[in-house]
């Protein structure tokens, strides 16, 4: 049972990007022996040492809200030490139990009566004491699980009444299935984390002096505007980003309630019924199948080969078997096998499983690639901006103090021995917090957020899309998938069943559901296998109700077609006793029954894959009820049956059952709990035909996928032909032509193939049938070692390790058990194909938005920088202060992350190949654009710097108030530059810009909030930021510097870039 404890192999990360990949032997992974420490292309099963070292590698000025999001470290090794504390304790009770047992026998002493709790026969104390000690001997002082049933005021096989006055009493009672858990973390606690960033702490420090000395110097009307502006500035940074960062983590907080909330089956007054785990209460009956999770504690009512994976509690995965002499079962447990229902003794708190989750924080974080490599930009542009700025701090000190810089009447600013230490120290501060300031813009610290932000919002867009995503990571991964392996059988397929034909002896059935075409033998015969060997339920109400059938899609049309042949579902199963269940199985893809009769007599009973059953046959019952041996001739013409059917896209099911004597069942009930049951020399009963329609649309979303240059497979457990003709269907195969080996193969010919095959064929497969989970998992391992990106669907118990290995494992939300759901990345809530669609478009969206935000920031980077640097160095002065790049670092990270990371995907991402993980981040056509608009920025700029007094004609308005309106208009020109490329960013390889943007209300939001806050800081805060009012003609020409990178961009759309990145040309960028 290795799935519990991951896949064997170790994961490889080669992709399409990569172009090479071992032949053979263990899959390497490349993230390991990498010598960037940004360079991961996946974090799924990364080691804590390689997440430490990008961690140590990155430039960061606040880290609390850098790693945020981010796994802590510290924080999984706490809570591995507290599962290790548990697993102890659990592993003492169990020894102290195994002595127990082994010792003479207790010299009499009589247990206590319980005490009971309400309206309960029992108190919680001495349930939980029986649970959590698996004191079997004190539960048969109850009266054993039918004793303690009538304590708890339950029907075994009704279950409670389950109204709500009942449930409100047992909540009282015995508590509800939750367990306390850690509070979120505050709004405050946000901005506190804000203020931790270094260079607004120095901003506060130099607002702080400045301040003091404005006010010593220029009294408190005057001086304090310097020194408050900015401190003003860095408040209102620090309570947006704040605000900001509050609002996607209570997005989080809501994704993992959804995450937690696990639906199963209980029954309620003789019904089943489908309810939150959170509403199961002690007393309730619940039905267990192989893949369940145990949602609470409780003991075995009864059982056929159940066992149970213990790991989550006692760290080891050996498989414990659960009956009679130990049957209690852990809350948090998986059922690895078998079937049973049980009854529930403790819930939340008082379980085992609750402690363990109340002492414990669950969400530690997750970095994804995509957060690491832009950590990696951000360090990269940090250092430079870093270096800049440090350059801009000494070049302005040297200027200063020596006596190069002027004010606005070409005096000299410092002048040793005359200049008033109060006024030199005044200019040095101005001179750091413009350094300081270069910083803030400099660092991109909101780069690696932006990540965040984009898969927050994607997320829960993901969940309208029945998408529930479990791993950050999956969903930048998903952009990345060049396969999808899809199961047929709901996903591909509507999953509602109906028997359609079939036949029966020698002949077809003309109408499946008439009853007067089957002998009286065949007819109990059947009636007796479908009742019995099935794990559904029929529910008939009282009055004139509609009959109620649940089990799987396949059990509930096999259990629909025995009632239309007059099936009464409780009175067959009453009229015999259950021996042994042999549990349907998708290795040996069948299931059985022993059941004892009245009589004596020991009938064993199969139902699955049509051929498969047909082969162990040797006899049928013809129209006389006569058994009639099976010649080659009748094999020949079930089988010709079988395929009949199968080409008409039915699943084919065939029905067997064989007469066993009594003395062949062992009468030990340890060696009855091996026994297998025999599975040859049956009797073929009926082959029957069951239609699963394709999904509405599933050949319009699996043609989508092709053109996006992801290739579909089918893998299935269904017959070949079956396959073949759901394929054709559902647009997977373009025609028979197609449906030859190796695009069409069974699992038994793949499995038998050598590793090498296997990769060789791998590519080519576009339907596997006859599938088993292990199959699916070489497939999966054969394609990513050929370089694939693979996502994958699975529902059942078996199919985790594909899952895991998968670089992607998408579990169906209805069909799948917890142990698939726990294995996969994203849960397909509806189990549809066109969602797993929707997830590749979310995918590339989140990855194209990120580039988006990476362009609109860099071009702000670079175009501030080199203007306030050029300015420095040439003239002592920046025309942009340190209040007006905290505006300007305000649009680029909070509110330009919000803006561009938001967009919403478009039907042009599926029109591209996938973006390959190792890709660059910047690509050609992003560096030709923000190089455009920086530049275009750079040279207007820089001329109104250096001549705009002039060429505006500003002379006439004296020295001073002419640099101040050059330098309002400079900082006004640069923000609607922003605002206007903020468009051209949108869509960075379309000419319309404009496409879809009516359909973005935050983008247009931001944009027009930008605007409004921009006129109001020119118009009306003039004294915080240095600006002066503008007149309408000086707005025309800043309207007009903004506007004009709209042609320019399109101009620079039609420039041709070259396919090489240049980062092949840097060694930082250059890919290993």
């Amino acid at each position: 049972m290795s799935f519990f404890k991951g896949s064997p192999r170790r994961r490889s990360n080669n992709d399409m990007e990569a172009r090479g990949s071992p032949s053979g032997g263990e899959l390497i992974d490349e993230d390991e022996s990498s010598s960037d420490p940004f360079d991961i292309t996946s974090t799924k099963n990364a080691s804590i040492e390689r997440l430490r070292r990008w961690r140590q590698a990155a430039l960061v000025l606040n880290a609390s809200r850098r790693f945020r999001y981010t796994l802590d470290l510290k924080r999984a090794e706490e809570r591995k030490q507290r599962l290790r504390t548990v697993r102890v304790h659990v592993e003492a009770i169990r020894a102290a139990n195994l002595f127990k047992a082994g010792v003479a026998p207790e010299n009499g002493t009589a247990k206590p009566p319980p005490t009971p709790s309400g309206d309960f026969g029992i108190g919680q104390e001495h349930l939980a004491l029986t649970s959590r000690d698996h004191n079997v001997s004190s539960l048969q002082e109850y009266g054993g699980v039918k004793g303690l049933s009538d304590l708890l005021k339950t029907n075994l096989e009704k279950g409670i009444q389950g109204d709500e006055p009942d449930l409100q009493k047992r909540r009282n009672a015995f508590g509800s299935n939750t367990y306390p858990r850690k509070k979120g973390r505050s709004f405050w606690m946000f901005l506190w984390e804000a203020w931790q960033d270094l260079t607004l702490i120095i901003l506060m420090v130099a607002a702080v002096a400045s301040l003091a000395l404005g006010i010593k110097t220029e009294g408190i009307k005057e001086g304090w505007y310097d020194g408050g502006s900015i401190a003003f500035a860095v408040i209102l940074v620090i309570v947006v980003t704040a605000v900001s960062d509050y609002k996607q983590s209570l997005q989080f907080q809501n994704l993992n309630e959804e995450k937690r909330n696990i639906h199963m089956e209980v029954i309620r007054g003789g019904r089943r019924i489908e309810i939150s785990i959170y509403d199961i209460v002690v007393g309730d009956v619940v039905p267990l199948n192989i893949g369940d999770q145990v949602p609470a504690d409780g003991v075995l009512i009864s059982g056929h080969s159940l066992a149970v994976d213990e790991s989550s509690m006692t760290g080891e995965s050996k498989i414990v078997h659960k009956d009679s002499k130990d049957p209690f079962l852990m809350s948090g447990c998986k059922i690895a096998d078998g079937s049973g229902t049980m009854l529930v003794t403790s819930v939340g708190i008082n379980t085992e499983w609750g402690m363990l989750m109340a002492s414990i924080s669950e969400d530690t974080g997750e970095e994804t690639p995509l957060q690491v490599r832009l950590n990696g930009v951000a360090t990269f542009i940090g250092m430079v901006g870093l270096s800049v700025a440090v350059s801009v701090l000494v070049v302005l000190l040297v200027r200063y103090f020596t006596g190069h810089t002027k004010d606005t009447n070409g005096n000299k600013q410092f002048q040793a021995g005359k200049t008033k230490l109060g006024d030199a120290i005044d200019g040095a501060i101005k001179i750091v917090t413009v350094a300081v300031t270069i910083v803030v813009v400099a660092v991109p610290e909101g780069l690696p957020l932006a990540v965040t932000l984009t898969l927050a919002y994607s997320m829960r867009k993901m969940m309208a899309d029945k998408a529930l995503v479990r791993r950050l990571s999956a969903c930048e991964t998903m952009g990345s998938a060049t396969t999808i392996c899809s199961d047929k059988t709901g996903t591909l397929t509507l999953n509602k069943m109906a028997v359609v034909e079939a036949y029966v002896g020698e002949k077809k059935v003309d109408s499946p559901e008439n009853k007067s075409e089957l002998s009286p033998l065949v007819s109990s015969l059947l009636i007796e296998g479908i009742a019995q060997n099935t794990n559904g339920s029929v529910y008939v109400p009282e009055g004139d109700g509609d009959v109620e059938v649940s089990g799987s899609p396949t059990e509930k049309a096999i259990l629909s077609w025995g009632l239309k042949l007059g099936m009464s579902f409780e009175a067959i199963r009453s009229e015999s006793s259950v021996i042994q269940v042999f549990p349907f199985n998708s290795e040996k893809k069948r299931g059985g029954v022993a059941l004892k009769l009245p009589d004596g007599q020991v009938h064993i009973h199969w139902k699955g894959a049509a051929e498969i059953v047909l082969a162990s046959c040797t006899r049928f019952i013809d129209a006389t009820d006569q058994l009639v041996a099976m010649d080659e001739d009748k094999v020949k013409f079930f089988k010709k049956a079988i395929e009949i059917m199968a080409v008409s896209s039915l699943r084919c099911v065939a029905i067997a059952y064989r007469s066993c004597e009594s003395e062949e069942v062992p009468s030990d009930e340890e060696q009855l709990a091996h026994w297998s049951l025999p599975e040859n020399d049956l009797v073929l009963l009926a082959i029957v035909g069951i239609k699963d329609p394709c999904r509405p649309g599933v050949k319009g979303a699996v043609q989508l996928c092709q053109n996006a240059g992801v290739k579909v497979r089918m893998v299935t457990g269904d017959n070949i032909q079956t396959a073949k003709a759901i394929a054709l269907e559902a647009g997977i195969l373009d025609s028979t032509v197609d449906a030859t080996e190796p695009n069409l193969i069974e699992g038994p010919v793949f499995r038998a193939l050598s590793d090498a095959e296997r990769e060789n064929v791998a590519d080519k497969i576009s339907v596997m049938g006859r599938s088993s989970p292990n199959d699916k998992l070489l497939l999966v391992q054969a394609l990513r070692k050929k370089g694939h990106v693979v996502a994958v669907t699975g529902d059942g118990t078996n199919d985790a390790p594909a899952l895991h290995e998968a670089d992607i494992g998408l579990a169906m939300g209805i069909a799948g058990t917890e142990v698939a759901k726990e294995s996969s990345d994203i849960i397909i809530l509806d189990d549809n194909f066109a969602s797993v669609v929707k997830v590749v478009r979310w995918g590339r969206s989140v990855y194209a938005n990120i580039q988006k935000f990476i362009q609109f920031q860099l071009t702000v980077n670079v175009a501030a920088l080199i203007i306030n640097v050029v300015a420095a160095v040439s003239s002592g002065a920046v025309p942009l202060n340190a209040v007006q790049l905290l505006w300007v670092n305000l649009i680029m990270d909070t509110l330009g992350a919000l803006a561009l990371a938001t967009e919403p995907p478009t039907d042009h991402l599926m029109h591209r190949p996938p973006v390959g993980r190792r890709e660059p981040l910047i690509t050609n056509i992003m560096w030709r654009n923000l190089l455009i608009q920086a530049l275009y920025q750079v040279i207007v700029l820089l001329i109104l710097h250096f001549q705009g007094r002039s060429l505006l004609n500003l002379e006439q308005y004296g020295s001073d108030r002419a640099n101040k309106m050059k330098n309002t208009l400079i900082f006004n020109s640069f923000v609607l530059c922003q605002v206007f490329n903020e468009f051209n960013a949108r869509k960075p390889d379309e000419l319309n810009i404009f496409k879809g943007i009516t359909k973005n209300y935050l983008f247009m939001g931001i944009v027009g909030l930008t605007i409004v806050l921009q006129v109001l800081i020119i118009e009306f805060l003039g004294k915080f930021t240095t600006t002066v009012k503008l007149n309408w003609s000086q707005w025309l020409i800043s309207v007009i510097i903004g506007f004009m990178s709209w042609p320019l961009a399109v101009v620079g759309k039609l420039i041709p870039v070259p396919e090489t990145p240049l980062s092949k040309f840097f060694h930082r960028g250059r890919r290993t």
